[in-house]
């Protein structure tokens, strides 16, 4: 079994140089479009400290990253970002996922940004959805180490820290600062579906060399059933992380969190509660026989981490400014944590490298980029015994393929429609209810439509009835519509 130890403490520094001028005509942004006129450069000076009474305290320049500039620019001479291309993708999941990945959000589209400097360096970054012109202007005409502790955005800022590790020779995390860990921790990442998929999900990942995954719990799947199925066929040492999406459902969740963790199975259990209630989860934490793990923090990862309200936390696609100074905090109060940046593997890249040398970052993270069947670099990160290791050559340490971003540019595949959760109770009693990619929410907190009382532990089991043309579904579906709800006797 692989133990994560998430008790090694880590923060990372970094503040940004000022801006150099770069004249106009110079600047151009690469989209889907040639961009003549360029507005006026701004951004958010960033800065990384240590943690004193719950405040951020400023300190200087990480003398790495100072060297590292330097050394760039004595190579290389004034480095300038030239152009930005802003590709929007399509990207197919693997096949023996894809069915209920696309019930719950249809075709995935995310962005990937080539940046390229005036001394021929490419720079990769990519993000969920694609960054305004504005934001992208940003940049052109600048030094990427301008970018330092970026707080504008997170994909563009990948990309500036790649071009900063190939101008210096060095691999990302070398700008965050010491390394603390060579191999990083990593997980994989499914949706809630019926407990034989569960299973077949749990035999395939950890074929593929994980020993962690996460799900959020739906209250439309039988949470003991499905722990049932992943436990009959689970290797030795695999763990899951169930995430509760902060309630939503009549469970007793202490009572709840004891059946689940008699699982061997069992690793973890994420937002379980309100995210404001820190009161709450000061007193779960003390009665939970499993770690606690907080995402959504109320007050931004302060004031919660400080209560010691979680064992491990989770920052969702913070900006990497953000990161930095939360990574302060974090090893300030010796708190474990991850980073979790969904995309795939420029972004799977860079949060190994930023794992790497946050020095508590040693809970696992997830980028999702295992659900996918495709990809727009060369290099494939994938773990070993649950571990990746932190790529040593300069920059992010993978490389565009041309051609497959051209493919994934140009592949269209066909959206999910509005489907039926036909659901039946073990006394005979169905329900319907409608479901829509454009809501996946809705898949996991039901509640939020005000419908009825649901439970992660109701005798129940359910499956997607897609429109199949049938009069019986046209009649269904309108009901459900006027009525919201369908429940049918049994």
């Amino acid at each position: 079994m692989l133990n994560y130890c998430w008790s090694d403490p880590g923060e990372g520094t970094g503040r940004r140089h000022s801006l150099q001028t770069i004249p106009i005509k110079d600047r151009i942004v690469l989209n889907t479009r040639t961009r003549s006129q360029i507005s006026r450069r701004r951004f958010l000076a960033a800065t990384a400290g240590t943690i004193v009474a719950g405040q951020v305290a400023p300190q200087t320049w990480n003398p790495f990253v100072t060297a590292a500039a330097k050394a760039a620019e004595l190579q290389h001479g004034p480095i300038r970002v030239t152009a930005i291309e802003a590709h929007n993708i399509t990207v197919p999941y693997r096949d023996w996922i894809a069915y209920p990945l696309n019930h719950y959000y249809g075709p995935t589209q995310r962005t990937v940004y080539v940046a390229q400097t005036s001394n021929g360096l490419i720079g990769l970054g990519e993000s969920g959805s694609g960054e305004p012109d504005d934001v992208i202007e940003q940049y052109i005409g600048t030094n990427p180490f301008d970018w330092v502790g970026d707080e504008t955005s997170l994909g563009l800022g990948t990309a500036m820290y790649d071009l900063m590790g190939k101008a210096a020779g060095v691999p990302v995390y070398k700008l965050f600062g010491q390394r603390y860990r060579r191999l990083i921790p990593v997980g994989c990442w499914t949706v809630s579906t019926n407990p034989k998929h569960m299973a077949e999900t749990v035999i395939r990942y950890a074929a593929d060399g994980y020993t962690w995954m996460k799900y959020h719990l739906s209250p439309f799947e039988n949470v003991i059933d499905q722990l049932e199925a992943m436990q009959a066929v689970v290797p030795k040492g695999f763990r899951v992380m169930f995430d509760l999406t902060m309630g939503g459902t009549s469970d007793h969740i202490p009572d709840l969190l004891e059946k689940m963790a008699e699982f061997p199975i069992s690793g973890a259990f994420e937002d379980p509660l309100n995210s404001r209630d820190i009161d709450g989860y000061v007193e779960l934490r003390k009665r939970a026989p499993l770690p606690i793990v907080l995402h959504h923090g109320a007050l931004g990862h302060t004031f919660e981490v400080l209560r010691r309200s979680g064992d491990a936390y989770i920052l969702g696609h913070s900006k990497i400014g953000q990161a930095v100074r939360t990574a302060g905090l974090m090893a300030a109060a010796n708190a474990p944590f991850m980073l979790q940046n969904v995309g795939g593997m420029i972004t799977r890249a860079m949060t190994t490298h930023m794992q790497a040398a946050f020095k508590t970052a040693s809970h696992p993270f997830h980028s999702d980029a295992e659900t996918w069947d495709d990809d727009v670099v060369h290099e494939r990160l994938e773990p070993i015994n649950g571990l990746l290791r932190v790529p040593e050559k300069p920059g992010l340490g993978v490389t565009l393929n041309r051609e497959a971003l051209d493919r994934l540019k140009h592949l269209t595949l066909p959206k999910q429609g509005p489907w039926i959760i036909r659901t039946r109770y073990a006394n005979g009693t169905m329900m319907y209810n409608i479901a829509n990619t454009s809501n996946s929410i809705f898949m996991v907190r039901p509640d939020h439509r005000r419908l009825a009382p649901m439970s992660y532990c109701a005798p129940v089991a359910t499956d997607y009835w897609d429109d199949d043309g049938t009069e019986a579904y046209r009649v269904m579906f309108a009901r459900i519509e006027r009525e919201g709800i369908v429940i049918v006797r049994g």
